[in-house]
């Protein structure tokens, strides 16, 4: 890592269900379909100095020590339009499991306000035109599936835009058994 770098926190979507909504959301022309493997976002992107990065990752480690796994079920899509050009697939199961996680890992060195309040999806479009917006909400209207979330993980910004996992973080029970 740099001096200073942007991290997010999420968890991915496991094969072969992320790949297809990362295929899909470059088949709507969403220009940063390649760069951000599909996930549920637990801390957005936030730029952070090397520092208070390690102190972050430690809380990471922590927060997940805590936590048990959890079962999350995706399950047809949602939007944030008009306030902002986003279709999304909407968490049907785990929403509280999510939020729990995602308060407690913005309790720690990286404590930070949020644009907008916290509401776990995947994203499947965005900054796309409202047709390709709405080809995404009727094609992906059936989507469905379910996971268990026995970790979450740390990607850190390249230079190239591309997100890429740099930590992962057994919750709990899984990482007693590593």
């Amino acid at each position: 890592m740099t001096a200073s770098t942007t991290i997010g926190v999420s968890i991915p979507i496991p094969s072969p269900h992320g790949e297809f909504l990362q295929e899909r959301r470059a088949a709507f022309g969403d220009p940063s379909a390649w760069g951000i493997p599909a996930h549920i976002t637990l801390l957005p992107p936030t730029p952070v100095e090397v520092g208070v990065c390690e102190d972050f990752i430690a809380h990471c480690k922590h927060v997940a020590s805590e936590r048990d796994s959890f079962e999350v079920v995706l399950r047809g899509t949602g939007t944030f339009r008009p306030v902002s050009d986003v279709v999304y697939i909407q968490v049907a199961q785990g929403v509280s499991a999510c939020e729990r996680l995602e308060s407690a890992l913005r309790s720690g060195p990286l404590s930070r306000e949020l644009d907008f309040y916290y509401h776990p999806h995947v994203t499947v479009a965005h900054n796309v035109p409202d047709d390709a917006l709405d080809r995404a909400f009727e094609e992906l209207a059936d989507f469905h599936i379910a996971f268990t979330v026995d970790a979450f993980f740390l990607y850190e910004l390249g230079a190239d835009g591309v997100w890429r996992p740099k930590h992962d973080f057994r919750l709990g029970a899984a990482a007693q058994g590593e």
